[in-house]
């Protein structure tokens, strides 16, 4: 049976929606940076989407190919996850999705490396002659976090990030946004495929340890 990422670490997909604390640990990615409006249909966050999938399948197909990468294992593509950070002074406005900067990524095993992506993508330039130039190797370690399931439409998450806010300040610590830590959505659900008040996501924020008297 392949190996399935989320029912494997089911503290890290499959959170209650009660507010909890998890520690995350280093993760390897595949992932595009980019800014603007996601929902803009033929906009950068559109095709950052379109350049992962096919190379995450890419690698996870590597076996059935003539490359081979050492340690390889059958399993499950992880769902497609994006952090998420705006440049404007209030940080916790994200009324402006225009004003969006974001990483688009999709988890790979830890036995692919930065030659392994370089190999798939060319294997998608050649195949199916998608530009995947920005797409890169990409590694996250997080650590301390509190997170949450959201059930709903992406905007209606403001409601569970307000149970989060309230969570951490109850535990005593306060959020932890810098420039390797952001705010993080993981997407259990197919937009295309599900209602917008069953879509699943997992809402994710850095936080510390609060120090003040």
């Amino acid at each position: 049976m392949a190996f399935d990422f989320k029912k494997e670490y089911k503290e890290l997909y499959m959170p209650k929606a009660t507010p909890s604390i998890v520690y995350v640990p280093e993760m390897n990615y595949i992932a595009v940076f980019g800014s603007g409006n996601p929902n803009e249909p033929e906009g950068e966050y559109q095709k950052a989407i379109g350049m992962l999938y096919p190379v995450a399948y890419t690698l996870k197909m590597s076996h059935k190919a003539d490359y081979r990468i050492e340690g390889f294992f059958e399993y499950v593509v992880p769902p497609l996850e994006s952090l998420w950070w705006t440049d404007n002074a209030n940080k916790n406005d994200f009324t402006d999705k225009s004003a969006f900067n974001w990483i688009a990524m999709i988890r790979v095993p830890d036995f692919v490396k930065a030659n392994d992506v370089e190999w798939a993508k060319r294997e998608v330039v050649r195949k199916k002659h998608i530009d995947c130039v920005p797409l890169r190797f990409f590694s996250l370690q997080e650590g301390l976090c509190a997170q949450s399931m959201h059930i709903g439409s992406y905007d209606s998450e403001a409601e569970s990030l307000k149970s989060i806010d309230r969570f951490i300040q109850s535990q005593g610590y306060v959020k932890d946004i810098t420039d390797g830590r952001r705010h993080h959505e993981i997407y259990l659900s197919d937009p295309r495929k599900c209602s917008p008040e069953k879509m699943k996501t997992v809402l994710r924020i850095p936080i510390v340890k609060n120090h003040e008297p």
